[in-house]
């Protein structure tokens, strides 16, 4: 099994178990957040890894706003791999991305967090840098212990992806991300329309708009727990015949009215 170091240390405990293929150990990767001086440095490596040009002003924000988890792995004083997820309340979703929580979490104290982007340096991969990145963003958003400002409020972690992107895919499927929805034409890239995917990861009781299905998996859960379904639906039918068997009969005798 293999550990890491923080620059700045935040409370998270992850392990990771180093990949057979790696070509750097764990061990000696470090952990710090993005800072202003990281920014040209991080543009070079977005667009060497991603089809999409991201404006200045997106750099600016993410290596000095707290609005955005951006994490980046660092092996012999270069960055080799990020994550940068923006945490935003769940109402101020675009339309497109509403229907990935019930509507009993339409609230505003309710939070998601959105990965805008997870990368790795192409001769570091396959080392168990991104696992090891994602899985530290889980464990803050999600772990046994409160991390503020976000306090367990944060209820999906949610992306977006190429349809074309497998590679992708696979990792997050991996990683327990559900496929949510299917985006026709979610992406413009280089003057072309590109379909996309909406995969989410569910924490903090945290669940998809449910059908019929679901509330009676529920129901049927919550009888379980308490002692069986069969007892459950009894006590129901038993507390049914009670209220009917003491309700007051109606009156069969004719109403007589006398002048």
């Amino acid at each position: 099994m293999a550990g890491f170091s923080w620059y700045l240390s935040e409370g998270f405990q992850v392990i990771i178990e180093k990949s057979k293929e790696a070509k750097c150990s764990l061990q000696d990767v470090q952990l710090r957040f993005l800072c202003p001086d990281d920014l040209e440095e991080v543009r070079s490596l977005c667009r060497e890894w991603f089809p999409i040009e991201y404006p200045q002003s997106w750099y600016e924000d993410i290596t000095s706003s707290e609005r955005f988890f951006a994490l980046a792995a660092v092996y012999k004083s270069q960055i080799i791999g990020l994550i940068v997820a923006e945490i935003k309340p769940y109402l101020k979703l675009n339309a497109e991305d509403r229907g990935i929580l019930s509507r009993w979490f339409a609230s505003k104290d309710t939070l998601v967090a959105y990965i805008l982007s997870l990368g790795v340096v192409r001769s570091y991969r396959r080392s168990g840098v991104a696992t090891l990145l994602l899985d530290v963003l889980l464990s803050h958003l999600a772990g046994a212990a409160p991390q503020p400002p976000h306090d367990h409020r944060v209820k999906a972690i949610f992306l977006h992806v190429l349809t074309t992107n497998t590679e992708a895919i696979h990792f997050y499927e991996q990683k327990r991300f559900c496929l949510h929805s299917f985006l026709p034409y979610y992406y413009s890239i280089q003057g072309r329309n590109k379909d996309g995917f909406t995969y989410v990861y569910y924490v903090n009781g945290g669940h998809a708009p449910w059908g019929i299905y679901d509330y009676v998996k529920c129901v049927a859960r919550a009888a379980w727990r308490g002692g069986g379904l069969y007892p459950w639906l009894w006590g129901k039918l038993q507390a049914a015949l009670t209220i009917a068997w003491h309700r007051p009969a109606a009156s069969t005798t004719p109403l007589v009215i006398t002048p």
